[in-house]
């Protein structure tokens, strides 16, 4: 359990996810937790889901109350939250931004402080599969790196990278479950072309892809190897692999990757 006060600038879904996984995991108490957002709305789902969290007025006061400061807001209200942070923090405090698009430089320049990590998750974490990257400010110690991993782990699995990699992790982890979703729907909708029932296609399409990722996760065995294990001579896998080779399948994924990574440094160059 860590003994920091953590406070969330911004309580929408990502920011619920995030808490709700520390505290659910035990290294957080509810207590430790506070949270500032004009939203009432959000404040209060925020509140009734963290028992025993705290919502303040401002958030300067998540400055005077709290060591780690997650920023959970959208980038166009940056300028807003630069106004009223900048110059208000001290070594004692670590700045952990999910903020799509801002740099650790700019990050570091608004607010006033080095001692910034910047994370890239995806939706997966609202129910604690989440897959993230996150990088590390010039003054980050290992300390608060560790601290920032172990919460991070409670949502899913995290990767350190380098800040020019985190574009790619968006193309990938970030954007990743929208193409997966776009596999079931496909394996579903073949399945239904062949009689099955739609309920019945969908959940298994789901399961399988779990269960696969399941298998890779596990038992660290390279996906190419665990293929071919599914793959009998002469078989139905391999007359399925077939005809995904032949619609150009993982040409097509890689070429998704590369056009979302592409995507994200656009979007990052047009935010300076």
């Amino acid at each position: 359990m860590i003994e920091q006060m953590i406070g969330f600038v911004g309580a929408g879904q990502m920011a619920l996810a995030l808490a709700s996984g520390f505290v659910n995991s035990g290294k957080v108490a509810g207590r430790q937790i506070l949270a500032f957002d004009p939203s009432v709305e959000s404040t209060q789902r925020f509140h009734s889901k963290i028992a025993g969290s705290t919502i303040v007025d401002a958030n300067s006061v998540l400055i005077e109350k709290c060591e780690i400061i997650f920023i959970a807001t959208k980038p166009q209200v940056m300028k807003q939250v630069y106004a009223e942070m900048s110059g208000r923090f001290s070594e004692r405090h670590l700045v952990v931004s999910i903020v799509a698009g801002i740099e650790i430089a700019a990050l570091a320049k608004g607010l006033g402080t080095t001692n910034v990590i910047r994370v890239m998750p995806n939706t997966p974490c609202l129910i604690g599969k989440g897959a993230v990257g996150f990088s590390l400010g010039e003054s980050v110690d290992k300390r608060h790196r560790g601290v920032v991993q172990g919460l991070l782990d409670t949502v899913g699995i995290s990767c350190e990278v380098s800040e020019s990699l985190l574009n790619v992790v968006t193309g990938l982890s970030g954007s990743g479950p929208a193409y997966v979703f776009e596999m079931i729907e496909a394996l579903s909708d073949g399945a239904v072309r062949m009689g099955l029932p739609r309920d019945v296609a969908t959940k298994l399409a789901a399961q399988t892809l779990y269960g696969a990722a399941a298998m890779v996760l596990e038992t660290a065995v390279h996906p190419g190897a665990l293929k071919d294990q599914v793959a009998s001579p002469g078989g139905t896998t391999i007359a399925g692999l077939y005809a995904l080779e032949k619609g150009a399948l993982r040409g097509t994924l890689m070429s998704a990757v590369e056009a979302a990574t592409k995507r994200s440094i656009e979007l990052g160059q047009s935010d300076r």
